[in-house]
């Protein structure tokens, strides 16, 4: 999964975490055979893979596209293409009614 992501191209991202939590994925690396990039690689994937699936989390994430604050790839990377899409059809029509009302 690691070498697949870095195919899609990779970010440099500096952060600071608990040391416990250090320690626990450097322990499950190691059991792993894993370096500490992909052990916390793999699992930030699964946190967002569980929630992706809820509801209240897809509604939010559409929100701060219709306010502008991500772009349509964002969206589109959580709630699919054809959803985004449908996002992005309502938005423009929305626009156009606000438009047509400041006339």
């Amino acid at each position: 999964m690691y070498k697949w992501c870095l195919l899609m191209g990779s970010t440099r991202v500096n952060f600071r975490l608990p040391v416990n939590l250090v320690e626990k994925a450097d322990v499950a690396a190691e059991i792993t055979h894993k370096n500490r990039t992909e052990t916390v690689i793999e699992a930030l994937q699964e946190y967002l893979n569980e929630v992706e699936d809820d509801d209240q989390f897809k509604e939010a994430v559409v929100e701060l596209y219709l306010d502008d604050r991500i772009s349509f790839d964002v969206l589109k990377e959580f709630i699919g293409r054809q959803d985004a899409e449908s996002v992005r059809a309502s938005k423009a029509i929305l626009e156009q009614g606000v438009d047509l009302a400041e006339l």
